[in-house]
């Protein structure tokens, strides 16, 4: 099938289908009969040589091929109503940008990553975190324009995808200011018997800290272990304890004097990388965020 060949007007009956969820209600919409409606989408079917809708019950559920041709009507359709909207004088032409970042990865980083983009007046942007198969599932069905994450994604036959490195940063031991102002530990050496809270079993950081201390028989007192960086965040700021973490997660508290870094090691690093599709469209924006170099991509001190 040719460009040419496609049926626009198929497409758009499709999408407002996709939609709407219900065959009669988007008929009602569209001011056209029900039978008319579905004709028109089988013969977009036939031409695509692809199913875009199956029955569950009186339910229509989209197909893979359907999900991904939703993806592409939402961004042509999408289009069109911004340019209409613009050349009427009611909106500004906007650019979609979808994030998806890993539950693990600190939002500083994330801001601190899209913060040069906040000033374009064109950008309309979705962050979305979740876990990191559901991001991928949600990049490779094109609902994504990228995915963030700390850990590297294998490429595969049925799963093409592009991995690239973002940055790094040291590991950091905090913790507060009130107790440990003036002193230093060396890590993992004098952790010994420490209270300490860690991010969570899951966490590719994790499995290098639990590593590091096993090499140097060194056990430290565990009291706590937090998937979410948000939430370590918390418990380093609120608790007496140690906390093992990237310093961008509590970059305010280390600049305010509230947490202080108490020891690093060069063994830990946490690693930034970016998912994406290798046949997705070319994003402006995106191509700025990924070649961008916020601060916190490498260690700093405060």
């Amino acid at each position: 099938m040719k460009l040419e060949q496609l049926n626009f007007r198929h497409l758009f009956y499709f999408w407002r289908v996709a939609k709407v969820g219900h065959l009669t209600h988007a008929a009602q919409e569209l001011h056209t009969s029900q039978s008319a409606l579905s004709a028109q989408i089988r013969q977009l079917e036939e031409r695509l040589g692809e199913a875009l809708f199956m029955r569950e019950g009186r339910r229509l559920v989209l197909t893979d091929a359907g999900q991904l041709v939703l993806a592409y009507a939402e961004n042509i359709f999408g289009i069109g109503q911004e340019m209409l909207g613009r050349l009427q004088g009611r909106s500004e032409g906007m650019t979609r940008l979808r994030v998806g970042s890993v539950a693990t990865l600190s939002r500083n980083y994330q801001e601190n990553r899209i913060r040069p983009l906040l000033e374009d007046p064109s950008l309309v942007l979705t962050l979305e975190s979740g876990l990191l198969e559901d991001l991928l599932t949600r990049l490779m069905q094109h609902q994504l324009d990228v995915v963030l994450t700390n850990e590297t994604v294998p490429s595969e036959p049925n799963r093409p995808l592009h991995c690239r490195f973002l940055g790094s940063q040291a590991i950091s031991l905090v913790g507060p200011a009130r107790l440990w102002k003036s002193r230093s530990l060396r890590v993992p050496e004098d952790l010994d018997g420490l209270d300490i809270a860690l991010p969570g079993p899951r966490s590719a950081l994790r499995a290098q800290f639990d590593a590091m201390c096993t090499a140097s028989g060194v056990a430290p007192r565990l009291r706590a272990e937090v998937d979410d960086m948000a939430t370590l965040r918390l418990i380093a700021r609120d608790s007496s304890w140690l906390t093992v973490l990237p310093e961008v997660v509590v970059q305010d508290e280390l600049r305010s004097g509230y947490l202080v870094c108490v020891g690093q090691s060069t063994l830990l690093q946490e690693h930034f990388y970016a998912i994406t599709t290798p046949h997705r469209h070319r994003i402006a924006l995106l191509e700025r965020l990924l070649s961008g170099d916020p601060e916190s991509s490498t260690a700093t001190s405060d």
